[in-house]
């Protein structure tokens, strides 16, 4: 396959010599669910763990989690059924071993956070209260506060690593490039500290291992559910550093984001998908007056269908009406149930001037969830020697091509806790950083806005080769205008060297395939393209990167499940 046409992408940011230096055994980058539970858990197996975060402590994805976590807890239940779901989701592009880890070790990684004081709802019984969401087939989304799931794991995961003296965190600090060793292995990382007492500017931590945490990269389009902090900045560290990253095409876009209008931009409100579950469905007008249901007679779970399906539908209606959103129709669930089940959807979307109460919800789809990221095994290992990964920055292979709903917080659990049971006996020695010769560069921070731009309106929801080689086009023309050293510029650097990977695997994909839609090429392709995209980044500058498949067997067909059959 050929090299973008991206070639401008720096080998390391152009950043100050560090100004001050620590040390500590492992850095964790990321305070989210991922990075916390690889924290909590590697406390006592090595002398120094210490946790950097960009922003606040709270201030990652997680927190944001509205709907749940999904395990085979309830009567019934199973991994197998778990499986399937999974499996069917991800379009036949997940890895099986990595979904069989996920539901297998689930259940146990979630009563091990609630013995840790998650504080999850619980039915009349005393047994938690599940519910269900988009491609279940099954009751299996455990929830807290109605819909303030994230909130109340972000606060449990915190106030224990509060009470741990073994954690040192470091908040406000942005992760600049890893400082690799002779051999090509982590030697440390430097930072961006925004005045933290002595530690103020550039820095390097000297340390025997990474775990990177990040969260995602939902800043590269216009319209996303993610955070402000959400600029890739893991991706691109590790891919400079030379990882690799995998099914980086697969950019789920949450089909039910609140529409705020034609010239909102940013981190727009999310209405969760057990919204849905509870029984709002999707209309393309008010019922009363001859509004048509959407998703009646596309797919056998209708409204819950999975999330690739219900964005296609709505986008598709969206094109046909010349409408700029479709609705969520959730007025007969009552005042009294939005109150106890959705409290903080109802606070956002009253503070919006809608009343889900009384009024439809504007809908349209938005940048949620990658799941591709940077390739690892099912330990969590990177291509890079002491360089691991989880969360949504990782691609450990359970997502596919398109995330089950509430799988995500559940794969930051299970698999920080796989990495904390191997890298601890996989300890580098400690190294001293080798001359770093790759060339540096910067993207200035102005360019950030016409990126997004681009981004969205040719490698967003709906794709062609036409429209991806534009925006290829786009980018090498903002990777030229270099300007200024900063925060700003750093993350839009990030920013645009994940969107020349991104936009270089959705062009080798020729194929559409869960939240992949390739308006030239509309059909599933199992025999070209059943397998994976791998991008990395060329040694050189101007090298571009590199783009690979990897062909493999598709796995939503059928076979032996773990533990039978639904």
């Amino acid at each position: 396959m050929p090299t973008t046409a991206v070639r401008r992408v720096p080998r390391r940011l152009t950043a100050p010599a560090p100004g001050w230096t620590t040390r500590a055994d492992v850095v964790v980058i990321g305070s989210g669910i991922a990075g916390l539970t690889a924290a909590l858990r590697l406390r006592e197996q090595v002398d120094k763990v210490l946790v950097v975060t960009k922003d606040q402590l709270a201030a990652g994805s997680t927190q944001w989690a509205q709907g749940g976590i999904a395990a085979a807890l309830g009567p019934g239940d199973t991994p197998a059924e778990h499986e399937l779901d999974t499996l069917v989701a991800g379009a036949g592009a997940c890895d099986l071993d990595a979904v069989r880890v996920l539901v297998t070790e689930g259940p146990e990684a979630v009563h091990e956070l609630i013995a840790l004081g998650a504080r999850f709802d619980l039915g009349l019984d005393g047994e938690l209260s599940l519910t269900r969401e988009g491609g279940h087939h099954r009751d299996r989304i455990a929830h807290a506060g109605g819909d303030a799931t994230g909130a109340e794991i972000q606060r449990a995961l915190i106030a224990a690593v509060q009470q741990a003296p073994e954690i040192e965190v470091i908040e406000h600090a942005l992760a600049v490039d890893l400082l690799l060793a002779a051999d090509g292995g982590v030697a440390g990382v430097t930072l961006h500290v925004m005045g933290e007492g002595q530690r103020d500017g550039v820095g390097a931590v000297h340390c025997r291992a990474v775990v990177l945490a990040s969260g995602g990269m939902g800043q590269v389009f216009s319209q996303t559910t993610n955070p402000a902090v959400s600029t890739g900045d893991g991706l691109a560290l590790a891919l400079r550093a030379g990882a690799t990253l995998r099914d980086l095409e697969f950019v789920q876009f949450h089909p039910t984001v609140m529409y705020l209008g034609p010239d909102s931009v940013g981190q727009q409100p999310l209405i969760s998908e057990a919204v849905r579950g509870e029984g709002a469905f999707l209309v393309d007008g008010p019922p009363e007056d001859g509004g048509r249901r959407i998703m009646a007679g596309v797919h056998e779970l209708g409204d819950l269908a999975p999330r690739d399906v219900v964005a296609k539908a709505i986008t598709r209606r969206m094109h046909e009406t010349g409408r700029p959103h479709m609705w969520l129709d959730a007025r007969h669930l009552g005042a009294d149930f939005w109150e106890r089940r959705f409290p903080t959807i109802l606070v956002t979307t009253r503070s919006h001037g809608v009343d889900p109460v009384r009024d439809l919800i504007p809908v349209a789809p938005a940048c949620h969830y990658a799941s591709g990221g940077v390739r690892t095994d099912l330990w969590g290992r990177c291509d890079v020697p002491g360089l691991y990964a989880t969360g949504e920055v990782a691609c450990s292979g359970v997502h596919g091509a398109n995330r089950l709903a509430s799988n995500s917080l559940l794969e930051g659990l299970v698999f920080s806790r796989r990495i904390a049971t191997v890298l601890p006996g996989e300890l580098r020695p400690w190294a001293t950083p080798a001359p770093d010769h790759r060339v540096p560069g910067l993207v200035a921070g102005r360019a950030r806005a016409e990126l997004q731009e681009t981004m969205t309106a040719r490698a967003g929801v709906l794709r062609s080769a036409a429209g991806l080689a534009e925006a290829e086009a786009a980018l090498e023309r903002l990777a030229a205008d270099e300007d200024g050293v900063g925060q700003a510029a750093w993350e839009t650097t990030n920013l645009l060297t994940v969107s020349a990977a991104l936009v270089a695997a959705a062009r080798a994909r020729e194929e559409t395939r869960g939240s992949h839609w390739r308006e030239d090429h509309p059909d599933r392709d199992d025999v070209r393209w059943s397998g994976h995209v791998d991008v990395t980044l060329g040694p050189r500058d101007g090298d571009g990167v590199n783009v690979a498949f990897v062909a493999t067997a598709p796995t939503d067909l059928p076979t032996e499940p773990a533990g039978g059959a639904r």
